[in-house]
């Protein structure tokens, strides 16, 4: 069983917020779906193919040709905040 620290643990890495309930609720569906993963451990698959070599198709592919891309004035024109011809973001690096 998928216990409610577990639930919340992954909650927080994925930024999320979630209600008492939904964290009981949640605990109940991935301890489900862990029974459901086992359950499928369980047959044989030795003479079974992976699904990736079941298809011969390949995909489609257009011919790449370069085209004129967008002016720095036109890349930036709708940015909220730029400077010296470049976007300003937020850091999600640290300085350090």
């Amino acid at each position: 069983m998928i216990d409610r620290e577990a639930v919340e643990k992954v909650a927080q890495l994925a930024k999320l917020k979630l209600r008492d309930d939904e964290v009981e609720v949640f605990s109940r569906q991935l301890s489900d779906i862990l029974r459901f993963i086992e359950k499928l451990e369980e047959l044989d698959t030795e003479d079974i193919l992976p699904f990736y070599e079941m298809i011969n198709t390949e995909a489609p592919l257009r011919d790449d040709i370069p085209k004129e891309g967008l002016t720095n004035d036109d890349a930036l024109r709708n940015a909220p905040q730029k400077e010296d011809g470049f976007f300003v973001v937020p850091r999600v690096v640290s300085a350090e």
